[in-house]
């Protein structure tokens, strides 16, 4: 069984609609969807002793998720993001980023090194410490929609798979930013473009598979599915080609519910997690 690890990102994406909270951020949530994709998948990252990390922490395990590594830190909140949505479309309208950053202990750097591949996402904080994952596992990057030379030629070197955000970009656009990254080094480059489908370059090939339709609710996570999709298809072996068309079947099934991965609850009655919600 492929084995993955996450680390880094985690937040309660709230609803102040729904007067709901879901469990969320990329790292979190690429380990969720490696679960789901067949592999024994770890998250390592920091929360508080309050509603919404204790929300986190259940959610993980009643997913599969090993959460041994999962440390709880009382220096202040859990980190949250307050969600609002277009035509379906998410629109994040504030956040804070509470204890989600930390510095991993050597005990993680032990557990990554048994690991098949570690995922690390843009908004973890933890460029610096990308060099040494990736002499102790395959590394998956999650650039989302960061695209400036420097940042792409420091970070894909390290790469086994570097992923991007690119639902604006055209078919020309999407191919040159993956063409990019290999370029750059990264091993393989997907990108992922929302109603567009997504593209993956590598190894002297490229694919290119169309979204699949679907009733949309909510496109929060949808990215990340595919993320954790072709990591863990990639690593496996599988041909890319059919792992990249699975990969996004499964993010149109995301898109068919509220939040990243479910696992809704009600937020807290004393709401001084937050500050006040938009109207």
């Amino acid at each position: 069984m492929v084995a993955i690890v996450a680390v880094g990102d985690n937040v309660v994406d709230c609803y102040p609609a729904l007067h709901m909270m879901f469990p969320g951020g990329n790292s979190l949530n690429v380990s969720v969807f490696a679960r789901r994709a067949g592999a024994a998948a770890t998250y390592i990252g920091s929360i508080a002793p309050d509603a919404a990390g204790d929300h986190i922490r259940a959610a993980l395990s009643e997913e599969g998720v090993n959460v041994a590594r999962l440390r709880t830190t009382t220096a202040g909140d859990t980190a949250y993001c307050i969600i609002g949505h277009r035509d379906g479309d998410r629109v994040f309208l504030h956040f804070d980023l509470g204890v989600s950053r930390f510095e991993p202990d050597e005990g993680d750097l032990e557990h990554i090194g048994r690991q098949d591949a570690v995922h690390v996402s843009q908004s973890s904080g933890l460029d610096h410490r990308l060099a040494g994952f990736a002499r102790r596992a395959r590394l998956s990057y999650d650039f989302s929609t960061r695209r400036d030379a420097a940042h792409l030629t420091d970070i894909a070197p390290h790469c086994f798979l570097a992923s991007f955000s690119g639902s604006e970009l055209g078919p020309a656009q999407a191919d040159e930013l993956a063409a990019a990254a290999h370029r750059a080094g990264a091993e393989w480059a997907l990108v992922t473009r929302g109603e567009r489908g997504a593209m993956l370059v590598g190894r002297g090939r490229s694919h290119s598979v169309p979204a699949v339709r679907c009733d949309v609710v909510d496109t929060l996570g949808a990215g990340d599915t595919v993320i954790a999709r072709v990591l863990v298809g990639l690593v496996g072996g599988e041909d890319p080609a059919v792992t990249l068309t699975d990969a996004v079947s499964r993010a149109a099934d995301t898109c068919t519910r509220q939040g990243a991965f479910g696992h809704a609850a009600a937020l807290p009655d004393d709401l001084a997690l937050f500050p006040p919600f938009p109207s």
